[in-house]
């Protein structure tokens, strides 16, 4: 039985594996199973042996070790470790490679949202595991006006712009582009909200942003890039407010497409009965 995984701390909400057993069925890899598993930063050496040994086929990275998993792995593409982000394992020429499908997830998401970030002006919520992916996608794609960036510890959110700040002539964009503020504080109006933590997987957690300023804004979106539970505190105080909202599913989708096509070399088929399934 070929085995995959995916790991993480909490892992419970995770509906991966409801997803690939899905496609594992309709695609015919009947010898192989997809499963959730609970780990400690203690276990990424290990699960990352066992992908070299062939114990298990591939991994799925999420919450809170998409950088941890970095510091573990035999190589990676030049943007993964230019972000040291990671959420795919895959073992090729004996070597396990770590992979990220989240930017490109997170760009079919809004493309197909009909969000254009060009000269836009947006806040993340969040400096951790995913952020440098979802500010990785933000300064490529047709560059945001301005980046404000805010996180519970103010060093790492420090961190992460200096990182970038470094590689923005890369994408010829300004370097005051990325600008952090206070955990919690107002930053100017924005066009697009995004939380990259993992408040709100749990019921009655809240972030306690103040914005009010945003009432009756239609054509502000705010982002969740939690898909489980579909409407977290975070969401349904935007679409009571009158904002758009979106939580992360359909990221959560291409990303796990991009990561199944990677693994089997089938590219599956992402439709109702795909959507539906999640709900």
């Amino acid at each position: 039985m070929n085995k995959y995984l995916v790991i993480g701390n909490p892992i419970a909400h995770s509906l991966s594996p409801l997803l690939h057993n899905y496609w594992f069925k309709k695609y015919r890899f009947l010898d192989s199973i997809y499963e959730k598993k609970k780990v400690e930063k203690k276990d990424l050496k290990k699960i990352v042996e066992q992908i070299k040994n062939d114990e298990v086929k591939g991994v799925n990275v999420t919450v809170p070790f998409k950088r941890e998993i970095f510091n573990f792995i035999d190589t990676a593409p030049y943007e993964v470790q230019f972000t040291k982000s990671v959420n795919t394992l895959v073992k090729e020429n004996d070597k396990v490679v770590g992979y990220n499908t989240d930017q490109q997830g997170f760009e079919i998401s809004l493309e197909e949202n009909d969000w254009d970030c060009k000269d836009k002006k947006i806040l993340i919520i969040g400096a951790g595991g995913v952020a440098p992916s979802i500010l990785s996608t933000l300064i490529k794609v047709d560059g945001a006006e301005k980046i404000y960036l805010s996180n519970r510890t103010r060093s790492k959110a420090e961190e992460l712009k200096k990182f970038w700040d470094k590689a923005l002539g890369i994408y010829q964009m300004k370097k005051d582009t990325i600008e952090i503020i206070d955990w919690e504080k107002k930053s100017e109006l924005c066009d697009l909200i995004i939380n990259t933590t993992s408040v709100g997987l749990t019921k009655d957690e809240k972030l306690n942003f103040d914005f009010s300023d945003y009432n009756n804004k239609k054509d502000v979106l705010f982002y969740d890039l939690i898909y489980n539970p579909k409407e977290t505190n975070f969401l349904k105080d935007a679409r009571m407010r009158g904002n758009r909202t979106m939580n992360g599913k359909m990221m959560f989708l291409w990303q796990a497409h991009l990561a199944f096509k990677m693994w089997t070399g089938v590219s599956p088929i992402i439709d109702e009965e795909v959507i539906k399934l999640l709900d």
